[in-house]
């Protein structure tokens, strides 16, 4: 709890709003890559591959003010944080693996050490230099955004004070950090990537979002979203709502009973129980959503939505363990959205075969391809 108001500046507005200069920059880069690969027609992409590259880019630009350009060029640092996330979703398959000797001793167990080392070693420097920089800054350190660098993760971290005035300890900031990256760049390019394939299931759909973002940018000289726009696209924000409904990047969540809970049944579960609560069961309970299979939009129209139960849509959770990042991670979403069909035409690949694979997050098996075309500049 301590923790958790110590990092809710982070995440404040005035934090977030210079991060969208980073969203347009690394989403332009990957569809530098797209019309690359589309220099001869449309091609078959896999959109886990390329939007994970892209978030892991914007992070380390917000949470370090880092550029690996992983997007351009392999990076150890990223190469790692992608290994780790595949090692702990193979871990418990094995009962051997449980026991943390044992698991060391394998060759999954050496490999997840090494990741480890590479991660936990990039992070500690990065915050050694930062906290030097600071004390050279020594009382002129605020957390207001410098006009020469974005305020990123680290420096909010750095001079995060609890209510005694007591600072976060490098080991904190270390974790903190690095569960963001983690956290942070899976679930985005989870959440992006199938409001895309729902889009491209849905033509219609895609041509209505698209019509939005042209007429919110059709006096402008520059492809950008900035911070005001994210209001100025409801059918937008409506769709990437309901992907999230059919695909929440995260599936489950658990909790521990801090009290006995009577159940509308009449069960009581006791106090000290941890639950694991279905967020993909809830998005497709039909008492609670009638036809959860089907996409429709028009659930979150605003006037709908107010007969819902606040804890019917749960993406990010709920309560006071919700999801930090949420605003953030909406921002991105938006942005990339936004931009992608701008720019493309994203259509089903019908060569490939679809199937929801839940892990740390929901994944396609094989990946998720879908076809990408250029949209004809306009003259």
């Amino acid at each position: 709890a301590r923790h958790r108001r110590m990092l809710t500046p982070a995440f404040h507005f005035d934090i977030l709003k210079p991060y969208m200069k980073i969203f347009n920059q690394s989403t332009d880069i990957m569809h530098a890559k797209w019309r690359r690969l589309t220099t001869a027609g449309p091609t078959s992409i896999d959109m886990f591959e390329h939007i994970s590259l892209m978030t892991l880019d914007s992070l380390q630009k917000c949470v370090f003010s880092y550029n690996s350009n992983c997007q351009e060029k392999p990076s150890d640092y990223i190469a790692s944080i992608l290994l780790l996330s595949s090692l702990v979703t193979r871990r418990p398959h094995k009962l051997y693996n449980h026991i943390d000797w044992i698991y060391y001793l394998t060759s999954d167990g050496r490999r997840f050490r090494h990741a480890c080392e590479v991660v936990h070693h990039f992070t500690a420097d990065v915050i050694q230099k930062r906290r030097m920089a600071l004390r050279d800054l020594g009382q002129n350190a605020s957390l207001k955004p410098k006009q020469e660098k974005t305020l990123d993760f680290i420096d909010v971290l750095l001079m995060a004070k609890d209510e005694e005035g007591c600072h976060l300890s490098d080991e904190d900031i270390a974790a903190e950090a690095d569960t963001f990256m983690f956290e942070g760049h899976d679930t985005t390019a989870s959440g992006l990537s199938w409001v895309l394939y729902n889009l491209a299931q849905h033509p219609h759909y895609q041509d209505q979002c698209r019509e939005e973002i042209q007429e919110l940018l059709h006096d402008r000289d520059i492809e950008e979203i900035e911070w005001e726009d994210l209001s100025q696209m409801p059918f937008t924000t409506m769709c990437i709502k309901e992907s999230l409904r059919l695909h929440p990047a995260v599936t489950a969540i658990s909790r521990s009973c801090n009290e006995d809970v009577k159940l509308p049944s009449g069960q009581i579960i006791p106090k000290g129980v941890i639950c694991l609560i279905s967020i993909y069961g809830t998005h497709h309970n039909p008492a609670v959503w009638p036809e959860p299979e089907i996409y429709n939009p028009h659930r979150f129209d605003p006037a709908a939505s107010k007969q819902q139960s606040p804890l019917a849509f749960v993406p990010f959770s709920a309560g006071p363990r919700n999801c930090i990042g949420q605003n953030f991670a909406m921002a991105e979403l938006k942005v990339t959205l936004a931009l992608t069909l701008l720019r493309f035409v994203v259509r089903l690949d019908k060569s490939q075969t679809v199937r929801r694979k839940p892990e740390l997050i929901l994944r396609a098996e094989n990946g998720l391809w879908l076809q990408v075309e250029p949209l004809p500049a306009e003259p």
